[in-house]
């Protein structure tokens, strides 16, 4: 191995969100040394404007934590990036990435002043951190789900994450949940599981069944209903707030069982801002899998949730890129 690698003993690992980008120096353990975090959302359609504000607050964090010299590279999890070419391309919930392909390993490599820079997609990123570091340790086959502003997915299969031939294989948020009269979806579809079952898919269905009924509910009281607002009313017992987790987590475990059937994973593990609503989802999500599983899988694959911090999952996740580097 290259000495001067063997100097370098920490990492920047990099979650590029949908509203909010989450940066940590990591070390050889896996501890978070210095993390901050940054908008994604205020740029519009400037690339280079969200890569710059990145560069600095990574070299804002690097310098924090003392390690300026010492950093072997920056591992970075992002919607549809694409390992095998670092790009990003048509990302429907990153507005400056939305319409084409960015260079963007490319680019942060040169506004950090040439370190090197790998990417993956940012559903991929967490489930390397969670098979490293959280619910999915020694595991080899699982399935990672994201729920947040969008649906990511990434899948493990004999302890590699899966690619694909050319770098985009895992999109199980836009497989098609409902056939008929579904949601438009950001990413041009049409019934996609993300237009239903992320953060903001919770929070749309609410609306839409307030709209159509006289039921009373807490979640009249609210001027903009979010997917926080959802659950904040199913723990105060709120009826419809609770039928929106059902129906939520009947669409999830519905196409779990699809994705069962593929790559026949010992569990499937859920994270982001959406799965801390677990209370509400686990049940609806077990049953409804179990019900349209095939018999050698039925009641043998486990639902779980991560057992790392939101942040720290994808970052450590990330980070492990930079290893490689």
């Amino acid at each position: 191995m290259d000495e001067k690698k063997l100097e370098k003993n920490y990492v920047v690992g990099v979650d590029v969100g949908g509203q909010t980008s989450k940066l940590g120096v990591v070390d050889l353990r896996g501890e978070v040394l210095a993390q901050t975090v940054i908008r994604s959302d205020i740029y519009g359609d400037d690339a280079n404007a969200f890569i710059k504000a990145l560069a600095e607050a990574i070299k804002g964090i690097i310098e924090e934590s003392g390690k300026e010299g010492q950093i072997r590279g920056v591992g970075v999890g992002a919607p549809n990036g694409n390992y095998y070419t670092g790009t990003i391309a048509f990302a429907p919930n990153l507005a400056w990435a939305s319409n084409g392909t960015v260079e963007f390993a490319k680019l942060l490599s040169k506004n950090l002043d040439g370190l090197p820079v790998s990417l993956t997609n940012d559903a991929n990123a967490a489930a390397v951190g969670e098979m490293i570091y959280g619910a999915a340790k020694g595991m080899k086959n699982f399935i990672m789900i994201t729920l947040g502003t969008g649906v990511g997915s990434g899948i493990v299969v004999n302890g590699q994450v899966v690619y694909g031939h050319d770098g985009f294989a895992g999109e199980l948020g836009h497989t098609t949940a409902v056939r008929h009269n579904g949601r438009a979806c950001g990413c041009g579809k049409t019934g996609c599981l993300e237009a239903y079952c992320s953060a903001i898919g919770v929070a749309r269905t609410a609306r839409e069944w307030l709209e159509a009924s006289n039921e009373p509910s807490l979640l009249r009281e609210c001027d903009n209903i979010t997917s926080k607002d959802v659950y904040e009313a199913a723990r105060s017992g709120d009826q419809l707030a609770i039928r929106v987790f059902n129906y939520t987590g009947a669409l999830l475990g519905r196409q779990f069982a699809d994705f069962v059937a593929f790559s026949a994973p010992e569990a499937i593990v859920l994270f982001g801002g959406l799965a801390r609503s677990k209370e509400f989802l686990y049940e609806p999500i077990l049953n409804a899998m179990n019900e349209n599983l095939l018999p050698i899988w039925k009641n043998k694959v486990k639902i779980l949730f991560s057992q790392l911090k939101e942040s720290d999952a994808a970052i450590l996740g990330a980070s492990a890129l930079a290893w490689e580097l």
